[in-house]
């Protein structure tokens, strides 16, 4: 499931070509992804031009200039690509284009500085989902978010504020998006290594008596901003069907314990070998010897 960083990539790459474009005609291929496409679809958004390419936690929100906004959430295997700037290395599972059957909606654009061209939303399995609103705000997806861990709301403050008391473990506080918006299994597990923590400890613990954050919390926040920031920086992971637009995703390279079961632990001077558990269900990489209890 594309996190944070997948997403905003996909952002990145839609808006330059994107914002700014007229969508002169919408082809819809089925009814449906993961849910029936919102009715009335096709004629909201014909005709209206795209002013603006956003994200918020793992979704898209593509702002329209009759004041509607799209939400697109690209599920397992989402993609949005332009049939004239072809990716230009194959996915691990999937290469968009090679599949029509796959291709969904289709739109027909005209930018006034790329000029025309054609946006299609692909979905293999159809896990991904679209959503129509007159307010973003409105969206049951969006209400209740926490932060955004790149934005100024972000910190040690606030995630001691929400951990105050919470026995659940650090890693299960830390996928509660309405504590942090858009974090996911991989980037939890990768920015707990880098700051030190064991994922099964209390998420209380990382708090003193008197609320505020221990030095460890104040570690892990500005490991979650790294590494968020540089799987951004090259283009996300390519996780099973993930590409972004251009074909990129190298972060899983950089990988320090996430999938790495038996490698020696990249920790400078550090003797000990990652290990995985599983939690509520999904799977747990760390090193017991250098991530440790606040």
């Amino acid at each position: 499931m594309p996190e944070l960083p997948e997403v905003e990539t996909v952002r990145r790459g839609l808006a330059p070509w994107l914002e700014g474009a007229t969508i002169k005609a919408v082809t819809l291929n089925r009814k449906d992804l993961r849910f029936p496409f919102p009715e009335g679809l096709k004629g909201a958004l014909e005709g209206q031009r795209v002013t603006h390419v956003g994200r918020r936690a793992k979704y898209l929100l593509i702002a329209l200039s009759n004041g509607k906004t799209l939400l697109s959430h690209l599920g397992m295997t989402g993609s949005w690509r332009f049939a004239e700037h072809p990716i230009d290395k194959p996915p691990r599972y999937y290469e968009p284009g090679t599949e029509p059957r796959h291709d969904h909606m289709v739109w027909a654009l005209d930018h006034p500085d790329h000029g025309r061209s054609h946006l299609i939303y692909a979905d293999p399995r159809r896990f991904g989902f679209i959503a129509l609103y007159d307010d973003p705000a409105d969206s049951p997806y969006l209400q209740d978010l926490g932060p955004e861990p790149l934005g100024n709301h972000f910190s040690a403050a606030q995630m001691a504020q929400a951990f105050a008391g919470k026995k659940a473990p650090i890693k299960a506080a830390l996928l509660d998006q309405r504590v942090v918006a858009g974090l996911g299994n991989i980037y939890v597990a990768e920015a707990l290594h880098r700051a030190h923590i064991l994922p099964m400890v209390e998420a209380r613990t990382l708090v003193t008596k008197a609320g505020r954050p221990k030095k460890a919390l104040d570690h892990l926040t500005h490991a979650i901003r790294e590494v968020l920031t540089a799987a951004i920086e090259v283009g996300g992971s390519t996780i099973r069907d993930f590409r972004s637009l251009e074909g990129a995703g190298y972060f899983q390279h950089n990988f320090a314990v996430y999938d790495r079961e038996g490698d020696p632990c990249p920790t400078p001077l550090c003797k000990g070998v990652v290990n995985r558990i599983v939690q509520s269900g999904r799977s747990t990489f760390y090193c017991p010897v250098c991530q440790r209890a606040p």
